[in-house]
């Protein structure tokens, strides 16, 4: 395995080029170009707030800013995870024609998107300062360790998907089907405190429960984030990362003869 991350390493210029390439086409031709980044989410946190706050009535302080700060981890790791199922699909001329480590693939996609959701968290600031919010300095030095963590968690389910759809291409459209679940199952429209208790153990086997529940400590609690919530955020997605990477590893060998 060491071997096989320094052959990664040893392409991390295409890892680059990969990302520079996926950025600047992700809205090439597009009127409004890299304003999507902005737009797409904003669009989402208007629809869930409207329905939320004016429908459902959810009982939480400016919710519009509760949204915002758990909408912009979750759309990162949506995009990470549908657009990862497809990732090596899209590649498959590069697979077939030149070797280099596959690994590169999911890594620049989920890298790229990542990047945009560095981008986006401009809205969740601006958001805090219109609300009056202000920040926890402390808190705040939690907000690198946790994106960190969702990178991990990501990237690692993206390895998942990617390598098994190469086989299986209907899981490209069961992802998108379980996306859609997926959301509801994640507090980013309530908060942990409204699931029954009998329930809570089951929402927590979501990963990305806890790592939603630290950003909010960080930028709407304004508080440091539980060793609890923080240790299984971490156990869990490097878990999940170590278990995408095998099986990434185990089932590129035949990747060439499936595309």
């Amino acid at each position: 395995m060491l071997q096989r991350i320094k052959n990664i390493y040893a392409y991390r210029d295409m890892i680059y080029s990969l990302v520079h390439r996926e950025l600047r086409g992700r809205y090439k031709g597009s009127v409004l170009g890299f304003l999507w980044t902005y737009i797409n989410p904003l669009c989402q946190i208007i629809v869930y707030s409207a329905v939320f706050s004016v429908i459902f009535r959810v009982q939480i302080d400016k919710f519009y800013l509760y949204l915002t700060i758990g909408m912009m981890p979750w759309v990162f790791f949506n995009t990470s995870v549908q657009g990862g199922s497809t990732c090596v699909r899209a590649q498959a001329d590069l697979v077939k024609k030149i070797y280099f480590p596959r690994e590169v693939i999911p890594i620049s996609y989920v890298t790229s998107a990542f990047l945009n959701m560095l981008f986006s968290f401009i809205i969740v600031f601006l958001a805090v300062f219109a609300a009056g919010w202000g920040f926890n300095p402390l808190a705040l030095l939690f907000l690198p360790l946790i994106m960190i963590i969702e990178y991990i968690l990501a990237l690692g389910i993206a390895f998942i998907v990617s390598a098994v759809t190469v086989y299986f291409r209907d899981l490209e459209q069961i992802v998108g089907v379980m996306m859609m679940a997926w959301i509801y199952l994640t507090p980013i429209m309530y908060d942990v405190d409204f699931i029954p208790e009998q329930l809570r153990t089951l929402f927590f086997i979501n990963p990305m429960t806890p790592v939603i529940v630290v950003y909010h400590d960080i930028l709407y609690y304004r508080v440091i984030p539980s060793s609890e919530s923080l240790l299984q955020a971490v156990l869990v997605s490097l878990a999940i990362f170590a278990v995408g990477f095998l099986l990434f590893w185990k089932l590129d060998q035949g990747f060439a003869e499936e595309l």
